[in-house]
């Protein structure tokens, strides 16, 4: 009888596990149990390697199909012998799936933080995302405009499409690594793999670099973009032009350029989301007995009805008047605040038209009346 536990046991996951369930256990297993982390620690030792044993047989399609039917006797003598790892070695080199957990195993038990193994790499890297503010003003944020912008960027260097050699000229294996893009060296029973600090991972080197942009294969240069700015855009908003930020490193892709917003203040208007607020000044007559006055909105002047007796500090609200939602659909509104003004500059005439008012003023002021009522109380 097999006295080797189910491997689906040994790991902790179900018989329908899906590979990156089956990499995580066994990640979780492999650093709680790594020899490095465990010295002189037998159990620990064998625990390593019959979870090692155990995610190899299930990261391949075809152990693990032989596995699910025949049990341990049909992959007996098909394991790389982690089990006796103590005796031959062995490196993570080689087995697909299981290779690139050791590379994350080794990292972390390093300090080095290295995700996936030490492999070759390509030469080609995005480019850097880049930033700029763009100053609008009020009511070109409202109804939205087109801009032309300047940024100094990195752009493919014309000379050598962006390859960073010469014409003719390609990358040569880097005499480091033999183009492998990574070193080895032997650590205890394992062969630890490191990215190669010369080509770093990519397995070449420029051997004739191009003069116009030194081998780097870009070129930094200023550059006018036009830049659409959206209707009922706000301060402190985004836009995102792809691709069109730094270009990669050696015909890699272009990072985004990101447009920050700044909104002018505006005389008149103050934004408050997709609302507009505005300050309407009216005399004494016109709100003690109304009136119609012209307000100016953003699409044009309206007339709006003064109720009589209306007070200093009433709000009105003026629908659809406001900012274009963001994508067009539909608008805010427009809030008025009336602002009672107080006369100055009175002429003799004015002012003996004024003290005759004063003489009614308490039975005309509703609000007068109610203070002075509550006055009276306060002492009775």
């Amino acid at each position: 009888m097999d006295s080797k536990r189910d491997y689906y046991e040994v790991l902790g996951v179900a018989r329908n596990a899906g590979k990156e369930e089956i990499k995580k256990a066994y990640r979780k297993l492999a650093l709680q149990y790594h020899p490095d982390r465990n010295p002189n620690n037998k159990d620990a030792e064998a625990k390593f390697k019959e979870a090692s044993e155990a995610a190899e047989v299930l990261l391949s399609e075809d152990k693990r199909s032989r596995y699910d039917q025949f049990g341990h006797p049909g992959v007996n003598g098909q394991t790389s012998g982690f089990g006796g790892f103590g005796n031959s070695g062995f490196s993570a080199d080689g087995f697909g799936d299981l290779g690139d957990i050791f590379g994350d195993i080794f990292g972390d038990i390093l300090g080095g933080g290295r995700r996936g193994g030490a492999r070759r790499k390509s030469r080609a890297r995005a480019g850097n995302d880049l930033q700029m503010n763009v100053r609008v003003k009020f009511e070109e944020a409202v109804f939205g405009c087109e801009k032309t912008v300047s940024i100094s960027r990195q752009v493919q260097c014309e000379t050598c499409d962006g390859t960073g050699g010469e014409k003719g000229s390609g990358p040569s294996t880097c005499d480091v690594c033999n183009g492998h893009g990574e070193v080895r060296r032997q650590q205890g029973f394992f062969t630890m793999s490191s990215t190669c600090p010369k080509c770093h991972g990519s397995g070449q080197v420029i051997s004739n670099p191009c003069k116009k942009c030194h081998g780097e294969g870009r070129t930094r240069t200023k550059v006018n973009l036009s830049v659409k700015i959206p209707a009922g855009i706000d301060s402190g908003q985004r836009l995102k032009l792809t691709g069109e930020g730094d270009s990669g490193y050696y015909q890699g892709p272009s990072g985004d350029l990101y447009v920050l917003i700044e909104v002018e203040p505006h005389d008149f208007y103050e934004r408050d989301g997709a609302d507009i607020n505005c300050v309407v000044p009216i005399s004494f007559s016109q709100a003690a007995l109304g009136a119609t006055i012209e307000v100016p909105t953003l699409q044009g002047k309206v007339e709006v009805k003064i109720p009589a007796g209306t007070q200093a500090g009433k709000k009105m609200r003026l629908k659809n008047k406001g900012v274009t939602l963001i994508g067009g659909h539909g608008f805010g509104d427009q809030i008025i605040s009336i602002h009672v003004e107080t006369p100055t500059k009175l002429n003799p005439e004015q002012k003996e038209l004024f003290k005759t008012l004063s003489k009614y003023e308490n039975a005309i002021n509703p609000m007068g009346q109610s203070f002075l009522e509550r006055v009276r109380n306060l002492f009775q």
